[in-house]
């Protein structure tokens, strides 16, 4: 008996770890949530699960599933919810991000009343979901620091029934959590980065905010992970592509540090000439990522130097990709289209185009919802990839939830 629990113990460990190093490999702090909590609740056995994430002295609304209230779309949906808790003890997530301690519940409605925090029902009130046990744990990475608060809720047992979280689950979810939370953090400063060079361009053209270009990410994944599952993709496949093509998306306008202010922030329509100049942010971009050390440096020069390509030719650059590293390489060569564009390249343009419509800008109020797809549709099969069209109009949920989500902040 004592040999098979050690057996057993010893099969937990080696499966963490073995997990601990598939989360490693993960880039952006979307991907490595997604896969934390999915990877946490399939060893409880959880049918829901959400995890937040520490902004100054509030815990941020950052992930969640739902197996019960949330299918395709609407979970897509609902990862996009933008709201914050404070960090006291009057929250459970509060309450375990202030003490750093995990805590398991049984009931949530039988919470003795004379603890420090309260069981909020709002939430099962307005979805019907019936919350029962719940087990919420601190997300500590190196030196201490905390990032976050995962919350599993509802362990169920062979039969389904909801039941309390065992103690295989108490003992070494929180063992895989304080591995796993090295990568959140890693994740974060990755986005940041990203952010800070896009802080660069936005010096130089106002319209490429942080807010745009989270957007921008954000669409591009969803709409891939929705044409990949088309083709039957593989889930751990679709998000690895999904991972690199958020954070590669963020970087499509990155070349504009090299175009004159005189062109970026002219409150006038360019001319020939300077269209002809700004043209070339999509080489600038694209010579960032020469040298290529990895599948995200390849698919951020694709999307960079391609994404102004058009469905039916006519985009541009449209210069052979041996060229982008010369001295003087020509613009408008043979033109791309189709197929030949890389798709990466081939989403980004219809959620660059769909944002810069939908957004305000200094020279137009954002257009309604109605006519920015009316646009898309209509440039459907000519500008844009048909199918990628499809199903930016079959997602736009999903798609609106992430505009909600990343508002501009004027002035700032």
């Amino acid at each position: 008996m004592v040999i098979e629990h050690l057996a057993g113990r010893d099969d937990a460990v080696l499966k963490i770890l073995k997990i601990t190093d598939e989360v490693n490999q993960l880039k952006d702090v979307d991907t490595i949530l997604d896969k934390i909590l999915h990877e946490s609740r399939s060893f409880s056995g959880a049918d829901a699960g959400s995890i937040f994430l520490v902004d100054n002295d509030r815990l941020i609304f950052s992930y969640v599933q739902n197996d019960t209230l949330f299918k395709t779309e609407a979970a897509n949906a609902a990862l996009y919810q933008n709201f914050g808790i404070p960090i006291s003890e009057d929250s459970i997530v509060g309450y375990v991000a202030k003490t750093r301690q995990s805590l398991s519940i049984d009931d949530a409605y039988e919470l003795d009343p004379t603890l420090p925090f309260s069981f909020n029902k709002s939430f099962d009130e307005k979805s019907g979901f019936r919350t029962t046990s719940m087990l919420t744990i601190p997300l500590i990475a190196q030196e201490s620091r905390l990032v976050g608060v995962m919350q599993l809720i509802n362990a169920k047992n062979e039969s389904g029934a909801v039941v309390p979280f065992s103690d295989e689950a108490k003992t070494y979810i929180p063992l895989f959590c304080n591995n796993a939370s090295v990568a959140i953090e890693r994740g974060i400063m990755n986005r940041e980065l990203i952010l800070r060079m896009m802080q660069m361009a936005e010096l130089r053209d106002p319209a490429e905010t942080g807010a745009h270009v989270q957007r921008v990410g954000a669409y591009c994944a969803e709409i891939y992970g929705t044409w990949a599952a088309r083709r039957g993709y593989r889930a751990k496949e679709i998000k690895n592509t999904r991972d690199n093509l958020r954070l590669a998306a963020m970087l499509h306008d990155v070349g504009k540090v090299g175009i004159s202010d005189a062109i970026l922030k002219k409150p006038a329509k360019l001319t020939d000439e300077e269209y002809d100049i700004m043209k070339w942010h999509t080489i600038y971009g694209a010579r960032l990522f020469k040298n290529q050390t990895s599948e995200l440096d390849r698919m951020s020069m694709e999307i960079a130097l391609y994404h102004h390509e058009k469905w039916a030719g006519r985009g541009y650059p449209s210069i052979p990709l041996d060229q982008v590293w010369t001295n003087e390489p020509k613009l408008g060569g043979a033109p791309m289209n189709g197929e030949s564009i890389p798709l990466s390249a081939r989403i980004c343009a219809v959620a660059d185009v769909y944002d810069a419509l939908a957004s305000p800008r200094s020279y137009k109020d954002p257009f309604p919802d109605e006519k920015c797809l009316g646009i898309l549709e209509k440039d459907a099969g000519t500008h844009f990839d048909p199918e990628v069209v499809e199903i930016f109009l079959e997602i736009f949920d999903v798609i609106k939830a992430i505009r909600d989500k990343w508002v501009e902040t004027p002035g700032i």
